[in-house]
């Protein structure tokens, strides 16, 4: 087999199992352009918690979904919960499009909460574990770019359908009319063409070559590993993942390794960065961008129009993230996110308090998404699938992928609250401060992983 050939391979399965990041995106996002809507169907105006549980469900089902791949992906594998993912996410977008009451609603949006868990803790851990180690970065901020296509596409549909309607419309008459009625379905419903596309092709693609070795299939992870990059290149990587397990570690999942103090102490680094992601201040915009951009002084049509040019910007500079990630390295570019967003957070906090409209906050914004996209958002997932070793890595994975999404789910519930005490500019300081611990952790902390195998990192971080 060429190289020309293995390429091919590894980035038609990459793109395959990418598609679980495009819908973990479409999914996450599509909740806020439709909850001006919902909220009036529903009648939950007057409700500040119930609005706060409608937008925060779908995390709660997110955090099931990461303990139920932290039990199963080391014993089950990463293919056929993957392929789960995608039927429960093509469940949800049905589900919720046809919801007429609050209580379906909501059970459909933590089904899929529960695919959205399962994806985002398996798709960047089955690309790490195909990809070689000096292009390994690029390929696992492929998921975060088609996360961030799924958010454009969210976006997109949701300007679509609310783009025509009257800025002038009541609240009864936006209850009463289309948009109101069915319009915000069809945005939810749109997402179970995508799903659908990813279920069936996910049968297309082969197991993980190193959870293989681990399940004591050798010659299964032999053939894969042929298709990727050659026999040589097979015959080699077989034997250094057979240098990380011991006897006893092959077909056999010991969650007790997961209290090794330098497991632990990875663990917590990788709870930690997961949480800087989420408390960065990036999803608060992401959630309630109608509240933030109407601060700003934007219509609903406006705001529609703005978290489109969020959503491009986002997607343009995770492009630059991919041609970046393996040159210049995760620490650089951690520490890059972290101290830039702290001071644009600090900028808008500025704004607001001084009572700034229009494009001056549209444009901080922008260029706060612009730096999220470039380090954060796609740099912390492919540190989080390099750290952990070959013999846990699905459930220790799991713990910070577990750890995002209460996190997030937190910020989702909270962020109402902590907007009406401390006010906007007073929200955006705080996710200022906050970055500036991050940036302080990382530099202290987190290691540099460019260039090196999972097993040279393995060996490096726990001596094995």
């Amino acid at each position: 087999m060429t190289s020309q050939h293995s390429q091919r391979f590894l980035w038609r399965i990459c793109l395959i199992a990418c598609m679980g990041g495009l819908l973990f995106g479409y999914d996450w996002v599509v909740i806020g352009g439709a909850k001006p809507f919902f909220v009036r169907y529903f009648g939950l105006e007057n409700s500040p918690d119930l609005v706060g549980w409608g937008m925060s469900s779908a995390l709660v089902g997110c955090m099931a979904g990461a303990i139920m791949s932290g039990l199963m992906s080391d014993r089950f594998g990463r293919k056929r919960l993957l392929i789960l993912s995608a039927l429960l996410f093509t469940v949800s977008a049905v589900g919720t499009g046809l919801a007429n009451t609050f209580s379906v609603f909501v059970w459909m949006r933590l089904l899929g909460g529960l695919g959205i868990g399962l994806a985002s803790n398996l798709s960047p851990m089955y690309i790490s574990e195909v990809s070689p180690a000096k292009t390994r970065g690029a390929f696992v901020s492929l998921n975060q770019l088609n996360i961030n296509i799924g958010v454009v596409a969210a976006q997109a549909v949701n300007w679509v359908i609310a783009r025509n309607m009257p800025a002038d419309f009541t609240s009864e008459q936006i209850l009463n009319s289309w948009y109101g009625q069915v319009g915000w379905r069809w945005m939810f419903g749109a997402g179970a063409i995508p799903a659908v596309v990813f279920f069936v092709l996910m049968f297309f693609v082969p197991e993980s070559p190193r959870w293989l070795v681990k399940a004591g299939k050798e010659k299964k992870a032999y053939d894969a590993l042929v298709r990727l990059g050659g026999e040589a290149y097979a015959r080699a990587e077989v034997k250094d993942i057979r240098r990380t397990l011991s006897q006893d570690e092959i077909a056999n999942v010991r969650f007790r390794d997961l209290l090794e103090p330098k497991l632990m102490l990875v663990i917590f680094i990788g709870m930690a960065l997961a949480t800087l992601q989420q408390w960065s201040g990036l999803n608060a915009i992401f959630y309630y961008a109608e509240d933030i951009f109407k601060a700003a002084g934007y219509s609903i049509s406006g705001t529609m129009l703005n978290i489109v040019y969020t959503g491009i910007t986002v997607l343009v500079f995770t492009v630059a993230a991919i041609l970046t990630v393996d040159r210049l390295g995760r620490r650089p570019l951690m520490l890059l996110g972290a101290g830039g967003i702290a001071v644009l957070h600090a900028l808008l906090g500025a704004g607001f308090y001084f009572g700034y409209k229009g494009w001056p906050m549209l444009a901080l914004v922008l260029l706060t998404m612009a730096f999220y996209a470039l380090t954060l958002a796609p740099v912390i997932w492919v540190l989080l699938a390099e750290l952990f070793p070959n013999r846990i890595r699905g459930a220790a994975l799991s713990i910070s992928v577990l750890t995002l999404w209460i996190t997030c789910w937190a910020l989702a519930q909270f962020f109402p609250r902590i907007n009406a005490a401390l006010g906007d500019a007073g929200s955006f300081w705080l996710f200022s401060l906050l970055c500036l611990a991050g940036f302080a952790f990382v530099w202290i902390f987190v290691p540099e992983t460019k260039g090196k195998s999972l097993e040279a990192i393995e060996r490096n971080l726990f001596g094995e």
